[in-house]
């Protein structure tokens, strides 16, 4: 039997000790909050990408692609709430047509059921939005994430393996054929040490520091994005059957705010993209300097701003007016208004920067001897987790008979 540390209680490390715990292998899961899914996982919109908008051969499009299917079959078979519902993608303007003829394209690379329809068509899905044409995405879903991650920590326990909740993790040494931990026990504050076979760490938005602390220079650094959302009222809910987005802007590695029906009822509207001022900064006063000083000394930000400050700017001057982000969702249906919207909380994204100001757009798995770090899992990292997790099983499977 082989013994594996999992670090985080989301949606990735939970998919990951699950996989293990089934096989027999001994797992012991360290989540520093009190519950499973608090930050990324069960802060998103509950959407399951179909794969559309990945680069073909991308980690992204062949696992997010097949993510979709399983992560639909799983919440089937346990019981939680998921819905396959379709999605439009509108291009409103007419320099927006041509982009959405090229999504089409990739969608199809990756076998993805897209079907490019009219305004008219559209309206038949959607009956009042407005564009000039569409893409109609029949496989995406929306599913109860958290839900999802309750029933991977049953199995979890089910395979003999422990979640200890309250416990962070604060670094780790690979000693010949061993991974040495050490945890600190948040209500008692004592640390411990776990001696394990091979060590996972899904770290979200600090992957990177833990890396470091494990003795791995990441590739790439972690700035945190916080997407903020609001509730539709009733009246502005039943304008809305199912998903609606817009074209997404190439510059950015952001879909752009939209519309998506929820599985337990009524729509969210959002999120925008905004640099958040701590990593689990889901306010604009949430505010730690420490991090600040991270994001501001990371030359990768500054040469990303210098190309795209338009854009950022506008996003930030929608997080300060409703009105602004009323008038976005109104680009896609000119009936909702500003006082449709009620706050939703807000989610952050663990965006991996690289130096030169690149963003990584992929999924980043980062190997040591007998550790695998999972340094970059933006969306579709929930719909594709069931994937990433056989992924992950590899790496480690190779790790530990090397």
């Amino acid at each position: 039997m082989t013994r594996f540390i999992v670090v985080g209680a989301g949606i990735i490390g939970l998919a990951t000790a699950a996989r293990l715990a089934a096989r027999g292998d001994e797992v012991t899961v360290l989540e520093k909050e009190a519950d499973v899914a608090e930050h990324q996982t069960g802060r998103n919109s509950g959407v399951i990408h179909s794969g559309l908008y990945y680069p073909p051969g991308s980690l992204k499009a062949t696992l997010g692609t097949a993510g979709a299917r399983s992560m639909t079959e799983f919440a089937e078979e346990h019981g939680i709430a998921v819905e396959t519902c379709g999605k439009l993608v509108v291009a409103v303007e007419e320099d927006e047509v041509a982009r959405l003829a090229l999504l089409a394209e990739r969608g199809r690379a990756n076998g993805v059921p897209v079907r490019e329809i009219s305004a008219a068509e559209a309206r038949e899905y959607e009956p009042h939005v407005v564009c000039r044409a569409a893409l109609h995405v029949e496989s995406t879903g929306i599913v109860d994430y958290r839900g999802v991650c309750r029933a991977l920590a049953d199995q979890v326990r089910a395979g003999g393996g422990e979640i200890l909740f309250g416990r962070a993790f604060r670094g780790a040494r690979t000693e010949g054929d061993r991974v040495r931990a050490w945890v600190d026990v948040l209500d008692g504050g004592q640390r411990e040490e776990i001696v394990a076979d091979a060590l996972v760490v899904c770290g979200g938005l600090h992957a990177d520091r833990l890396a470091r602390a494990c003795g791995l220079e990441p590739e790439a650094r972690i700035v945190p994005f916080r997407g903020e959302y609001f509730e539709l009222a009733p009246q502005a809910a039943e304008l809305v059957n199912g998903l609606i987005y817009p074209v997404p802007d190439p510059r950015f590695p952001f879909l752009g705010v939209h519309l998506t029906k929820m599985v337990g009822g009524g729509v969210h509207a959002g999120p925008n993209a905004v640099l958040a001022l701590a990593r689990e900064g889901y306010r604009w006063r949430d505010v730690s300097p420490a991090d600040v000083a991270d994001a501001l000394t990371w030359p990768g930000l500054w040469r990303l701003g210098a190309r795209n400050w338009v854009p950022g700017a506008r996003e930030v001057a929608r997080s300060m007016s409703r009105s602004l982000f009323a008038s976005s969702l109104a680009r896609l249906v000119p009936e909702i208004g500003r006082d449709d919207l009620t706050p939703s909380p807000a989610g952050v994204r663990a965006q991996a920067l690289r130096r030169d100001g690149a963003l990584v757009d992929d999924f980043l798995i980062q190997t040591a001897p007998r550790q695998v770090h999972v340094l970059n899992a933006p969306s579709p990292a929930a719909t594709a987790s069931l994937e990433i997790a056989k992924h992950i099983e590899r790496e480690l499977d190779a790790g530990v008979a090397a």
